[in-house]
């Protein structure tokens, strides 16, 4: 199986703090940043985590107030 890739659009003083928080979740998901100047990343999630990811980034904007979209 492949990992579920998908590409987001953060603030840019929020990527350490979403990839230090993803990448805690050992084997979860890896997180790249593909574009600093737009603050787009790319998260890597294994399969069978995508539940479990997309709840965590959910949980981040609800509790953290991180601003989280896909990118276009």
């Amino acid at each position: 199986m492949e990992s579920y890739r998908r590409l987001l659009q953060v603030d840019r003083r929020d990527i350490c703090y979403l990839r230090y928080t993803l990448e805690s979740y050992d084997g979860m998901a890896v997180v790249r940043t593909i574009d600093p100047n737009s603050a787009v990343i790319e998260v890597s999630v294994a399969p069978g985590c995508e539940p479990i990811v997309d709840r965590l980034i959910a949980e981040l904007i609800n509790r953290e107030g991180l601003h989280i979209e896909l990118s276009r």
